[in-house]
């Protein structure tokens, strides 16, 4: 059994910290950005304006991130500390918040640009698996997001939680959402080149399928517990984006 007693805190110079969390997130962003660049965009022109549209994409992850995780899963709490919305250092982000963010960024870029938006979709649903792998192993080092207690050789006691072994469920989801993804989604790249929107539903699919798995061995959110038939909030969430992503794949899948 391994012993979690990780400092979220990376480097602290003076009262200045870098935690982990927000390095997880500039190496994803980082990555996604050159791979995205050096392999898998073919189109000159999408290639000359994807820097700026890193940009637009930023600005969607947090501001959806931010308004997801309040609207979804604390709406109760923000609702009366209203100042309390702003301190995004204390946490409190929703994947499925920065997902319809980046959404609504590619969105607004390609319009402006006289683009199909899926062009950029589906070159950021590539590399997306990239920036959740480091952002689960940043949980993992939290404490956070963890697993419901359990008996199994590879259990995880937190010590900042409590001395119960418990499911590393942000590993299961670094393997699932993060490598596994990203495996599914290159394999299928060169099938749907020609297709722009299906590489889209198909990370929609398989990643609210992996994430439905492994909520069932992750403690749900305390301010919200189990909603409906034994469901967590994340659940519930993840079984609506399966079924967006089953109809976008469906409408975008020209050989269907």
């Amino acid at each position: 059994m391994f012993i979690n007693n990780f400092d979220p805190v990376a480097l602290q110079i003076l009262s200045f910290e870098i935690r982990w969390y927000s390095l997880a997130y500039i190496a994803g962003i980082l990555i996604g950005w050159i791979l995205a660049k050096k392999i898998f965009i073919k189109d000159l022109e999408i290639n000359k304006k994807f820097d700026d549209y890193i940009i637009y994409l930023i600005i969607g992850i947090i501001i959806g991130g931010r308004l997801g995780y309040i609207l979804i899963y604390n709406f109760n709490y923000y609702i009366h500390n209203l100042l309390d919305i702003f301190k995004i250092w204390e946490g409190g982000m929703s994947f499925h918040g920065g997902l319809i963010g980046i959404i609504f960024a590619s969105i607004i870029f390609a319009k402006n640009n006289n683009q199909n938006s899926f062009l950029y979709m589906d070159i950021v649903a590539l590399v997306a698996p990239i920036g959740i792998f480091f952002g689960r192993i940043a949980n993992f080092i939290n404490s956070e997001l963890y697993g419901t207690v359990t008996n199994v050789s590879w259990a995880v006691t937190f010590i900042k939680v409590d001395n119960f072994p418990r499911h590393p469920s942000q590993l299961y989801e670094a393997l699932l959402e993060g490598i596994f993804l990203f495996l599914i989604l290159i394999y299928f790249r060169n099938k749907f080149l020609n297709n722009p929107g299906a590489i889209s539903g198909l990370f929609l699919i398989f990643y609210s399928i992996f994430r439905f798995f492994v909520e069932f061995y992750r403690v749900p959110d305390e301010q919200l517990g189990y909603i409906f038939l034994n469901l967590t909030m994340g659940q519930i969430v993840s079984f609506i984006f399966i079924l967006l992503g089953l109809i976008l794949f469906y409408l975008k899948n020209e050989n269907r």
